[in-house]
């Protein structure tokens, strides 16, 4: 038997999951890492990707747009600013996301116009791939 660790997903408005799993694809700032039961301690920034949990319900994926992720030994926790199920993922909240980031890229200036511009192009990318334009 695999070992497992506490995974608990948790946005503003709800808890997506809470349940043990093998293992976490995170999309953090500073790149993509996976946490496994008895990974060294950390936190992380996320950035908007897709985390990717693993465990005995098979594979569950979650949009995420940014957040933190708070990693120790037995339990990863996702405190996530908006998370969804990938399947959840309408066009319409597509739309409505990439409009807002690219009001912040136009409204930005100086060094927040170039991570205004660095997290549009993340999300934009995300959601492309998630919805298949």
């Amino acid at each position: 038997m695999m070992a497992t660790m506490q995974f608990d997903l948790v946005s503003p408005e709800r808890r997506l999951a809470s349940m043990e799993v093998n293992e976490v694809q995170i999309p953090g700032a500073d790149g993509d890492l996976t946490a496994m039961p008895d990974h060294s301690p950390m936190i992380t920034t996320l950035r908007p990707g897709v985390l990717k949990v693993s465990g005995a319900e098979g594979e569950k994926s979650y949009f995420v747009t940014g957040g933190f992720a708070d990693i120790a030994g037995p339990s990863a926790t996702i405190l996530a600013e908006m998370a969804l199920p990938v399947e959840e993922v309408a066009a319409a909240q597509v739309d409505e996301l990439i409009t807002a980031s690219e009001a912040r890229v136009k409204s930005a200036t100086g060094s927040a116009a170039d991570a205004a511009a660095k997290y549009h192009a993340e999300l934009t990318s995300t959601l492309d791939t998630i919805i298949g334009r």
